[in-house]
């Protein structure tokens, strides 16, 4: 395949593995970018900029196809030392960042200078041309179906992908409810030049979580997940479970809650210990809407594949609407 994604950031097929807290690690990253996609390695999963340096290296040593590493930019009082991260990133001659969260201008001077091209991950179009502006490369926009953060507009991706692309003049990744090789070519159709998936990566064989967690993934389907933190106007979409039923009743008691009361239930630690140990209903576990799509846990070899010829065959079924454009082909 080839779009402005794929030459710009050198991969054989137009797929970018989101960047999952706990779970962009060196296996998942290196067997999607040997597959043809561009995996993604989270800085932030890591607990220092050495240990990032260290993982970095981890993966090089299991693939030669290009990578990339997520830099989600935190709204905190004491942020992470973002300086030391991008240094790890810059020594290891990493080309690829995808950048989250705050806007990312402040750091963005370093990065290009090191020839790093930048992907910024937004859920509303009026922050994409900030960004742009700004100087990134790509636009990776997150509609409401989404896992995680889908901010806070609730404009789904079948209105705000085109809404993007009408509006950038930098290619735009599709994310948020994409699971097939037929929703793949629905984003194409609607401008997007690749898209970008976290929830169907991780109900691979790669993917490094508890089995368990994966199997919960085969079950839900599409009304399975449920959004926590819509009072505090940091939306999450989770997987459905006690947790993040606790969570709402909280938010809907008598006066609302803050986000002490909540910060028990939606800690990062817990979630990755349930990831890890497989409890997947004691912790806030980040899925899409497109749980509903998935019913098997291919490798990501496998997935790549059945992604691009199932795009190919939408992208045939359609143009299959108009004989008459083929009859004139054909003389």
């Amino acid at each position: 395949m080839r779009t402005r994604i794929t030459e710009l950031l050198g991969i054989r097929y137009p797929i970018i593995q989101g960047g999952m807290q706990w779970v962009g690690r060196s296996q998942l990253v290196a067997a999607v970018s040997n597959a043809g996609g561009l995996g993604v390695l989270t800085a932030l999963t890591q607990p220092t900029p050495e240990s990032l340096y260290q993982e970095i290296g981890r993966t090089l040593e299991l693939t030669d196809a290009p990578i990339a590493v997520n830099l989600t930019f935190l709204p905190t009082q004491t942020p992470p030392p973002y300086d030391e991260y991008i240094d790890a990133i810059i020594g290891q001659g990493i080309k690829i960042v995808e950048t989250a969260g705050n806007n990312p201008v402040k750091y963005l001077g370093r990065l290009k200078e090191a020839g790093i091209k930048v992907v910024h991950k937004c859920t509303s179009v009026r922050h994409a041309l900030s960004a742009q502006r700004a100087g990134v490369d790509v636009i990776s926009i997150d509609g409401f179906e989404c896992a995680g953060h889908p901010g806070e507009d609730d404009v789904p991706g079948l209105v705000l992908i085109p809404m993007a692309v009408r509006a950038l003049s930098v290619p735009v990744v599709a994310s948020g409810g994409i699971a097939t090789g037929a929703g793949m070519a629905a984003a194409m159709a609607l401008g997007a030049e690749g898209v970008n998936m976290g929830t169907r990566f991780l109900a691979t064989m790669e993917a490094p979580i508890h089995e368990d967690i994966k199997q919960a993934l085969l079950r839900a389907g599409e009304t399975d997940t449920q959004l926590v933190m819509r009072s505090l106007r940091n939306t999450v979409r989770a997987l459905r479970n006690p947790v993040t039923e606790e969570v709402v009743a909280l938010e809907q008691q008598d006066g609302g809650c803050q986000f002490e009361d909540l910060r028990h239930l939606v800690t990062g630690v817990r979630g990755k210990a349930a990831l890890e140990s497989g409890r997947f209903d004691d912790a806030v576990i980040a899925a899409g809407q497109c749980v509903g799509l998935i019913d098997d846990i291919p490798t990501c070899q496998e997935l790549i594949e059945r992604m691009v010829q199932e795009c190919r065959e939408a992208f045939e079924r359609g143009r299959s609407l108009f004989p008459e454009a083929e009859a004139v082909e054909a003389v």
